[in-house]
């Protein structure tokens, strides 16, 4: 096993008195080709290009002598110190920090960043973290190849942002370029970048001047509670949104930050809302005109982004990004099994009657999906008099793919 191995970060500028000492006493040492052509690398050293983390530190662990890992930013932070740390190497680290490429960039932007949410982006996660994008107004993005900003500005269609790219961050080749979401695919960008994606309205309550007390999305702004009264939606509610039944279908489909979320015949937007508020992005989608306006308006009082998508389903379904989660709130049977085809990992309906809620269900059984039904009543009452005020009954079905019980 290496004897000692310090991490040290490189943000362009000069290496501080420590990197310095350590990398001299180097006998081995790991990088990217231009960490590994800087002057102060010793050419007695053993030099790995720095490929996969996981190789290396198996080769360090197997060193006699002193290593040196050198990587961009701040190597602590979504970098190669949680690998290099892990309990199969036996490797313990000293760190030497650098400015991260996430402040970096920001400070190239002008931009605070502590109410931004941070995203890395690979082939695997580029759709949780387009999603991300979806839903909050300042994020920003670690790519790597495959995943960088044309791919992101693709799989973001119809919805608005404004892109911040910043290439090569402290080399001389470095370059901040402002694009909107649409044209950043017609560009070829270099590795390695980080995105500040920004757009959207900002949430009654964020931090302003004063700061907030949280880093990313602050859980204190807004109202408390899953669900919200009825009469903050302005106006009359459908007969599948009530708060009650809202209340279920949130629990039954926990749609969470990196979630996209499908809420079919909106309404008055109330679900999609309650969704966005955690964390979710969601695509409201109603077949009239004054349902789209009222969810619009609803999003806008609370602050969170929505893409509305004005159509009839089934068809309008077609041409939409794949979802995690779907409320079906109309079109009934038909509706659900063309969301079922798409294979989302929950899916809630609701039904009036049994003869609809046993429509669905043994649809969503065909389709390979595990079915629960339970039959929801609420009675409001009058307190001052505790007389019955208002009663609801709903068959509420939830559906979960086994395969997919994440």
């Amino acid at each position: 096993m290496a004897d000692r191995v310090t991490v040290i970060g490189w943000d362009g500028s000069p290496l501080t008195a420590a990197a310095r000492s350590a990398l001299g006493a180097a006998t081995l040492v790991a990088g990217a080709a231009h960490h590994l052509a800087l002057p102060e690398v010793p050419p007695a050293a053993e030099r790995i290009r720095l490929g996969s983390v996981a190789l290396a530190a198996r080769r360090i662990a197997g060193h006699r002598g002193t290593a040196v890992v050198l990587a961009d930013g701040d190597p602590g932070f979504f970098g190669v110190v949680r690998t290099l740390r892990a309990p199969e190497f036996g490797l313990e680290v000293e760190v030497v920090p650098a400015v991260s490429s996430v402040a970096a960039a920001f400070a190239r932007a002008g931009m605070p960043w502590d109410d931004a949410e941070v995203v890395v982006a690979h082939r695997r996660t580029l759709r949780r973290a387009v999603n991300v994008c979806r839903a909050h107004t300042k994020v920003a993005v670690l790519t790597s190849p495959g995943a960088g900003p044309a791919e992101l500005g693709l799989l973001m269609e119809g919805v608005h942002r404004t892109f911040v790219i910043c290439e090569e961050l402290g080399t001389e080749r470095e370059q901040v370029t402002v694009v909107t979401s649409d044209k950043a695919a017609d560009h070829t960008w270099r590795d390695p970048n980080v995105v500040i994606v920004i757009g959207g309205p900002v949430a009654p309550g964020v931090a302003g001047e004063s700061g907030g007390w949280l880093a990313g999305r602050d859980p204190s702004t807004g109202p408390r509670g899953w669900t919200q009264p009825d009469e903050v939606y302005d106006g009359p509610l459908g007969e599948g949104e009530t708060d009650l039944l809202r209340a279920a279908q949130l629990a039954r489909l926990g749609p969470r930050v990196g979630d996209l979320v499908w809420d079919i015949g909106c309404g008055s937007g109330a679900f999609a809302v309650e969704a966005a508020r955690a964390g979710a992005a969601v695509i409201a989608v109603d077949r009239t005109l004054d349902s789209c306006a009222r969810t619009d308006a609803a999003a806008r009082r609370f602050g969170v982004q929505l893409q509305i998508v004005q159509g009839a389903a089934p068809h309008v379904l077609e041409n939409l990004p794949e979802p995690d989660v779907v409320r079906v709130g109309g079109g009934g049977a038909a509706v659900v099994s063309a969301v079922a085809d798409r294979r989302p990992q929950r899916i809630v309906a609701h039904a009036s009657t049994r003869d609809e809620a046993e429509l669905v269900g043994r649809d969503l059984t065909e389709h390979g999906y595990r079915v629960e039904c339970a039959l929801l009543q609420s009675v409001e009452l009058d307190t001052r008099a505790w007389t019955e005020t208002e009663r609801s009954v709903a068959f509420l079905l939830s559906a979960v793919l086994p395969e997919r019980t994440s």
